[in-house]
């Protein structure tokens, strides 16, 4: 049995409370028992490979390959936007028929989800999902459909109706499906009855969309973290889209488990055609920076969310531009899950699972890089590094070892050129002298008094050292 295979349960039942010795500025986090999300969620999402168009038997699909995973951490199965829609692929609202029940609620759209028929809504499937031992995931966009407002519908369970919890003066810019929902007792109403119904579902995950950012709505967030409370469920509670502002980290990590820091990111280094004010899509350069400036909001329950990972087949309907291989390189995907696992954001697959290469697997199934995610106490980038250093960014976490703490170090290389990137361990924070390291990408054992290491364009390693 690995080292890895040895702690794995003890982390998700947050058992790691052995004492620890840390260096300055890397004080260790920790939760207790009854934290929600007390490790990076791992899972996969739809839009990357489907955006609005996935069906029942295409989720069930990947789903199956997710089950096949769930030894390495990926637990959750999101179903991204549009399963509401009878025509997906549909020019505008209108042309999509949303379905909208009794209530107001959205509900699958039966013919793409046809275990939903019969007002069962995503029992049936959260069901199948749960006995795989998986968790449910599903993506919505904040506020009250239209329709239910022009009907002026009953709120469930109350004396409200849609039209009083609507806030007719607030519509999404990019998806004007929704009204958003106003700070009264109606709008909580409406909350109140959309994530009972969830529940009622078996759902475990809510990505919410258009609250974190353009425009940022904090009543609304919390309005949804209350209602999701009153359930009596343990509901993760994603907030979309990035940037969300430092300013509203306390906002958001009071009232929710992960949070995107950046716009949509797709498979480019930079995307250079991009106006200098823009920041979709986003490549993964620029997710460095982001990653390094909520390092220190990281911690059990409250994850800084860096975005899905977009490897592998973004095939049949991708969310973004036409069915496609991933344009990243295989040094480019590796240096992504290298960057989102040191930096403990969640990791969340985004390509098509039927259709899994071997080399996308073969970095999805590294229990050494994932423990790094799952397990580290803290992480951070260093700051201050040499001029002859430039262009390499280091990373610094502290994983759980034998009762104490073992530093892991990763090293990646933003240039277009290959660069030799050599320094003391001194020099990088961690102790003098020499160190048994090992190279968590593949397994092999050397030691070292500091790094020695060449790293190709794009290129990245990553070593715990023992």
């Amino acid at each position: 049995m690995t080292r890895f295979q040895e702690i794995w349960p003890l982390t998700l039942a947050l058992v790691l409370l052995a004492p620890v010795v840390v260096s300055a500025g890397m004080e260790p986090a920790r939760a207790d028992a009854s934290t929600l999300s007390p490790t990076p969620p791992m899972g996969w999402n739809s839009w990357d490979a489907y955006g609005f168009t996935i069906d029942e038997a295409q989720f069930r699909a990947n789903a199956s390959v997710l089950a096949g995973l769930a030894g390495n951490g990926w637990r959750y199965a999101v179903i991204d936007e549009g399963w509401y829609m009878e025509e997906p692929l549909g020019k505008d609202r209108e042309a999509r028929h949303y379905v909208v029940d009794a209530y107001g609620i959205l509900i699958p759209a039966p013919s793409r989800f046809p275990s939903s028929a019969g007002d069962k809504g995503f029992r049936p499937l959260a069901e199948w999902l749960h006995a795989r031992g998986l968790a449910f995931g599903l993506h919505i966009v904040r506020g009250i459909p239209k329709a239910a407002v022009m009907q002026n519908l009953p709120i469930a369970d109350s004396l409200y109706r849609a039209a009083q919890a609507a806030d007719t003066s607030d519509l999404c810019p990019w998806d004007d499906g929704n009204y958003g929902i106003a700070d009264n007792p109606a709008g909580q109403a409406y909350y109140d009855a959309l994530l009972r119904r969830y529940a009622q579902w078996g759902v475990d995950f809510v990505k919410v969309d258009c609250i974190a950012n353009r425009p940022f709505r904090p009543t609304e967030i919390r309005q949804i973290a209350t209602a999701i409370r009153k359930t009596g469920r343990r509901i993760v509670l994603s907030l979309s889209p990035g940037p969300t502002q430092l300013s509203h980290a306390a906002d958001v990590a009071r009232n929710a488990q992960m949070w995107r820091i950046a716009n949509d990111v797709w498979d480019g280094w930079i995307f250079a055609h991009r106006r200098p004010e823009e920041d979709f899509p986003n490549g993964l350069r620029p997710m460095f920076d982001y990653l390094a400036s909520w390092a220190s909001y990281a911690a059990p329950g409250h994850w800084p969310d860096a975005d899905m990972l977009p490897f592998g087949s973004l095939t049949p309907h991708p969310g973004w531009g036409e069915p496609r291989q991933t344009r990243l390189t295989d040094e480019e995907e590796r240096s992504a899950l290298t960057l989102w696992s040191i930096a403990r954001s969640p990791l969340i697959l985004g390509g098509n699972l039927t259709r899994l290469d071997p080399f996308t697997r073969s970095l999805i199934t590294n229990r050494r890089v994932l423990e790094v995610n799952q397990t580290a106490r803290s992480s951070r980038p260093l700051a201050g590094l040499r001029a002859s250093l430039e262009g390499v960014r280091i990373w610094l976490a502290l994983v759980p070892s034998r009762g104490r703490d073992a530093f892991v170090i990763a090293v990646f290389n933003l240039e277009e050129t290959s660069q030799l990137v050599r320094a003391d361990w001194a020099e990088l924070g961690i102790p003098a002298g020499t160190h048994r390291m090992r190279d968590l990408w593949s397994g092999r054992v050397a030691t070292g008094t500091g790094l020695d290491v060449t790293l190709p364009p794009h290129g990245c390693a990553i070593y715990r050292l023992q």
